[in-house]
């Protein structure tokens, strides 16, 4: 997301400000999820014009995401269906229905399932490598919260350590990607108190 906030406010990364990370963040997953000017600049508080220039520059920067968009459109509309990473099927019967609504509401489903389809399989399949270890490993933590991509758990503080370092391991390897996937984590008493 900071690279795209500095992309599209044209400053170095370093130069981000959080809020600016949090409008690329709204940028990255809108326009994958097939959002428009008008949703953008609604989301953002920003005229459309900007959230058109917005998209412009995205796509500017990142040409490959719009051929990912119109080859995953297109192969929705031969086969009616998208796929998961692991392969679960959603099936999309308005993809190319005549009417307007129900085609936009198919394309956007197709468009968001592999990506949100996928998340979920590579969460599921952590916590499920993460289950297993701990009780290899002979350790009290475990999952009490899942939420997108992130876990929430409780440790016994002897254990904290050790745990980090599992959850790091089984998150950042639950699946072979094409890229790394980076995983953080944070240790409180609350989710207020949450520190890296």
């Amino acid at each position: 997301h900071r690279e795209t906030a500095a992309e599209i406010f044209g400053v170095l990364p370093l130069k981000v400000t959080p809020q600016m990370r949090r409008q690329a963040k709204v940028v990255n997953f809108g326009i994958i999820y097939g959002i428009s000017a008008y949703g953008l600049s609604r989301d953002l508080g920003i005229s459309q014009k900007e959230a058109e220039d917005y998209i412009e520059k995205y796509f500017d920067r990142y040409h490959k995401v719009r051929d990912y968009i119109e080859k995953t459109l297109r192969e929705a509309r031969e086969r009616q269906y998208v796929t998961t990473l692991l392969g679960r099927k959603r099936r999309l019967p308005g993809i190319n229905s005549r009417n307007k609504r129900t085609r936009e509401f198919a394309e956007r489903t197709a468009m968001n399932t592999p990506v949100q389809g996928g998340a979920a399989d590579l969460i599921k399949l952590a916590m499920i490598n993460l289950d297993r270890r701990f009780k290899k490993e002979g350790l009290g933590a475990y999952i009490i919260l899942q939420i997108h991509d992130e876990l929430l758990l409780e440790v016994p503080e002897a254990e904290i350590d050790q745990t980090r370092k599992i959850v790091k391991q089984e998150m950042e390897r639950a699946m072979k990607l094409s890229v790394p996937l980076v995983v953080e984590t944070k240790v409180g008493k609350n989710w207020g108190e949450m520190k890296s």
